[in-house]
C-alpha cells in the first residue's frame, strides 16, 4: 500500500457567486476571519500528512501561487520592526521549497477535468482531493482520519455527511455495506438519486483519497451533467474493479461557495479563537437585539 503524499486542490473556478468581489480576487483568497479559505484547506491537508500540494488554476489565479510565495519585502519589513510573532505566523505557512506545485486547467470543463489535468504531477500513486470551496470544522481534521481509515481499508476514500432522507436528489448517495475501521464498505453509488431510490442518506461531501487508475478513466470520460465531465460518473466507473469505503465526518462543514456558508464559517471559527470569542459573542447578540433583517437600526431591547 502505497502512502497518500499528494493533494490537489482544483482551484481553477470563477467564483460567479461571490460577484463583484471575485471580480478580482480568487474565491480561495476571500477571508475567513484572518486567512483566505484555500489555507483552512491546505493546514487539513498537512495535518493529515501530505507531502505536496497540487492546485489545479485557472485564470487570474495568479495570486493564489503569489500567496504560497515568500514574498521578500513583507519579510524584510516585519524583520526591521522586530515583528518576530507575524514572521513566524508567515514561516509555518510557507510550504518547503519543492513542495508545491501549479499547473492550469484552460477551459472550465468540469471537477473531472479538473482533477485529470494534475495526472502528471500526481503520477503513479494514490492522491487526496481537497474540495477548496468546503471548509471543516473538528478537532481531527476529516483528511487525517481518512487517511488512518485508508491504511486500513486501501482501496479509494470519500468523506461522506448525513442529509435529510427527503433531499437525497440534491447529493451523490452512497449506499453503506459493511463495517471497516472508523468507517463503512460503499456498496453503490448514486448520482441524486429520489429519496424512494436512494440506497441511504449519505452524501459525498467533497473529501477524496484515489488511486491513480482514475486518470485513465477521465482520459476518455464523456461529459455528464451540466455538460461537464464529472468525477463521479468516473468514480462509478472506478468502483466496478476497485473497493471505495466511506469515512462519516462528524464535525461541521462549511460550503464557502455560498454566501450564507462563507459568513457562517467566518462566525463558527471566530468563535473558536480564545483571543477573540467574547468580544464576538457581544457583538452577535448587540447586532440581533439593534438590527432589523431590512438594515435599519432599532432601540436595543
Amino acid at each position: 500500500m502505497k502512502k497518500v503524499r499528494k493533494a490537489v486542490f482544483p482551484v481553477a473556478g470563477l467564483g460567479t457567486r461571490f460577484l463583484p468581489a471575485t471580480k478580482s480576487i480568487p474565491k480561495e483568497m476571500l477571508t475567513v476571519v484572518d486567512r483566505p479559505v484555500i489555507q483552512y484547506v491546505v493546514d487539513e491537508a498537512w495535518e493529515a500528512g501530505i507531502e505536496h500540494l497540487i492546485f489545479v488554476t485557472g485564470r487570474n489565479k495568479g495570486v493564489i501561487e503569489d500567496y504560497f510565495d515568500i514574498q521578500v519585502e513583507l519579510s524584510n519589513t516585519l524583520a526591521e520592526r522586530g515583528k518576530s510573532a507575524e514572521l513566524k505566523l508567515l514561516d509555518d505557512l510557507q510550504p518547503k521549497p519543492g513542495t508545491a506545485s501549479f499547473t492550469r486547467q484552460q477551459a472550465p470543463l468540469g471537477l473531472g477535468h479538473a482533477v485529470w489535468c494534475a495526472r502528471d504531477l500526481v503520477g503513479n500513486e494514490p492522491f487526496a482531493l481537497l474540495l477548496p470551496d468546503m471548509i471543516m470544522q473538528a478537532e481531527k481534521g476529516c483528511l487525517a482520519a481518512m487517511v488512518d481509515l485508508y491504511e486500513t481499508a486501501g482501496g479509494n476514500v470519500i468523506s461522506v455527511e448525513q442529509c435529510d432522507p427527503n433531499e437525497t436528489q440534491k447529493y451523490g448517495i452512497v449506499g453503506a455495506g459493511e463495517t471497516v475501521g472508523a468507517g463503512f464498505r460503499v456498496d453503490g453509488m448514486v448520482e441524486k438519486p429520489s429519496p424512494a431510490d436512494a440506497p441511504s442518506n449519505y452524501y459525498i461531501s467533497g473529501r477524496y483519497i484515489l488511486q491513480p487508475e482514475i486518470f485513465d478513466i477521465l482520459k476518455t470520460q464523456e461529459k455528464g451533467a451540466g455538460n461537464e465531465i464529472q468525477l463521479t460518473d468516473a468514480m462509478l466507473k472506478l468502483a466496478d474493479r476497485q473497493d471505495f469505503s466511506a469515512y462519516p465526518f462528524t464535525g461541521r462543514t462549511f460550503d464557502c461557495g455560498s454566501k450564507e456558508g462563507f459568513v457562517e464559517a467566518n462566525v463558527a471559527f471566530a468563535l473558536w479563537r480564545p483571543d477573540i470569542r467574547e468580544k464576538v459573542i457581544d457583538n452577535i447578540e448587540r447586532m440581533i437585539h439593534t438590527v432589523e433583517p431590512n438594515g435599519e437600526a432599532v432601540a436595543a431591547k
